[in-house]
């Protein structure tokens, strides 16, 4: 009979024999993982990145630094905006520094300067009356229809206005108009010269490229007409112009340059300088500094005197305003 419990003794050996050999390889396996583990894999907590190189020789370990963070850029700062340069007021220069604009090159002193700079007209200085007169005074010339009133004139804000309103006045005529006028007769009279004003002249009605009414910048002797007459700036059919008046030509006048003398300019609307180099024998006149013309023919030698008004001329535009910055006169030494 065959022995049954010897069959089952050598059956549990071997089951016995296969788990211990399952077991060891297992643990071979494991150790195995381990190795490779240790072999390939980083150091864990190592801050470098590293890099394992195999071959024959024991492994080297080639430590890498760490890539450097980009510099960055800085942004340019924006440049300021420059404030932009406050354009300066016009201011005229103080007359007694200031040379005249235009003239030929010389020695001038200051004989006459008033800035206009007060609060009321100089009286010293100037009437408000034509001859010296005061009060409503007739008007120059018998074609105007206009009195000069001393209300129409006024100083202030750094400038002499000379006024034009529609007003019915008595001075020997019935006018329609009271105009403005001012002059240095018996006050300052003088001979040869350099003489210069910055006037601002209204524009006409619906044209204000041409001159409104009868403006004047100009000098008068004691005897017309054979003392003579300069006008350095008259309002003529709505053009600036410049003439001379004596015995020989009383009614039209001498133009500058031998023509009409008035230039193709615009000179209403803004301030612009109007000049006389009177000299023996020969008037030169400067419209914003440039030469506009010469006369030469019968030139007085006799005193004038300085006249500044704003009288009623087609055109009419009432009421209106010329306004002088400025009068001066130099003259030789």
């Amino acid at each position: 009979m065959p022995d049954r419990g010897h069959r089952r003794r050598r059956r549990g050996r071997s089951r016995r024999s296969r788990f211990v050999m399952t077991t060891l390889v297992t643990a071979v396996v494991i150790c195995a993982a381990a190795i490779l583990t240790q072999w390939w894999l980083p150091t864990a907590g190592s801050a470098k990145q590293t890099v394992a190189v195999k071959n024959s020789q024991p492994a080297q370990i080639y430590e890498v630094p760490p890539k450097p963070p980009p510099t960055p850029t800085p942004k340019p700062k924006p440049k300021p905006k420059p404030k932009p340069t406050p354009t300066p007021k016009p201011t005229h220069t103080q007359a007694a520094a200031r040379m005249p604009d235009g003239p030929p090159p010389g020695d001038w002193t200051l004989a006459f300067d008033d800035e206009f700079n007060g609060t009321s007209l100089d009286t010293a200085k100037w009437s408000t009356g034509w001859g010296g007169g005061s009060g409503i005074t007739p008007p120059v010339n018998s074609s105007e229809d206009d009195c000069y009133d001393p209300a129409q004139v006024a100083e202030g804000g750094g400038a002499l206005s000379l006024a034009l309103i529609r007003k019915s006045e008595s001075c020997g005529i019935s006018a329609q108009y009271a105009a403005g006028l001012i002059s240095t007769d018996g006050k300052f009279n003088f001979t040869y010269g350099f003489i210069q004003a910055r006037v601002w002249l209204p524009g006409a009605p619906g044209n204000p490229d041409y001159v409104a009414n009868w403006p004047g910048v100009w000098t008068d002797g004691q005897n017309w007409p054979e003392d003579g007459e300069i006008d350095i700036a008259e309002g003529i059919n709505g053009h600036v112009c410049a003439h001379f008046h004596d015995a020989a030509h009383s009614s039209q006048g001498l133009g500058a340059g031998d023509g009409t003398g008035c230039p193709s300019g615009i000179y209403t609307g803004g301030w612009h300088t109007f000049a006389a180099n009177w000299e023996p024998g020969i008037i030169t006149y400067y419209y914003d500094g440039v030469d506009i013309g010469s006369v030469t023919s019968g030139v007085t030698s006799a005193p004038m005197f300085l006249i500044l008004d704003y009288d009623a001329q087609t055109p009419v535009q009432v009421p209106d305003t010329m306004k002088v910055d400025y009068v001066r006169v130099w003259q030789h030494p």
